[in-house]
């Protein structure tokens, strides 16, 4: 008896509206989280984005990692071995509270991204902001890790990898021309 009282005082006593109101975005937010598109019907019912989208955050979460290779190009026209960029260094316990080299990681990730949507349009990339910020990283990265007094240019190749899961072959995305060890200063810059 007291539960019948009780839940016919929370479903029309006071306050009764407001709880029902909350229990409806609750149920709709937690359904609008499951991937089949069936569930998708409250959110495009929402006018005023009322009900929120953790996937936000990741809506396409990346299944694959970029890998980049560059090749020196000396002053007798000979090429170096490729080699790999290690951009990803070794996790560590304190990573798991602040990770904030990781930023780089991502920021080449998101450009190179960039520059793979621009091939798949059929664009060239190389005159994009996004393949100079990507061709200037890669030349730091090479001044850093060898002597270049001898290098005229340098050559880049993006590679998609599964990560983990050997099943699944490399795949080169991207080769690039080669780029000058030294940078050409972008047209406004240059003196007229």
């Amino acid at each position: 008896m007291k539960a019948a009282a009780l839940l016919k005082d929370t479903l029309t006593g006071p306050g009764a509206v407001t709880r029902a109101i909350g229990a409806a975005l609750l149920l709709t937010t937690l359904a609008a989280q499951h991937p089949h598109p069936a569930f998708e019907r409250g959110r495009n019912k929402d006018l005023f984005s009322l009900v929120p989208n953790w996937k936000f955050f990741a809506p396409n979460p990346a299944t694959h990692d970029y890998h980049y290779l560059y090749r020196t190009l000396d002053e007798n026209r000979e090429t170096s071995p490729w080699v790999e960029l290690d951009l990803i260094e070794n996790r560590r316990m304190i990573q798991a509270i602040w990770f904030s080299s990781r930023r780089t990681e991502k920021a080449v990730f998101d450009i190179c991204s960039a520059i793979i949507k621009n091939i798949a349009k059929g664009e060239d990339p190389t005159g994009s902001p996004s393949f100079r910020v990507l061709a200037e990283f890669i030349r730091k990265q090479i001044r850093d890790a060898q002597d270049v007094s001898t290098a005229r240019g340098f050559q880049f190749s993006v590679v998609r990898a599964s990560g983990h899961d050997d099943s699944e072959d490399p795949e080169v995305l991207y080769v690039s021309t080669y780029q000058p060890m030294v940078a050409a200063a972008p047209g406004f810059l240059k003196a007229a």
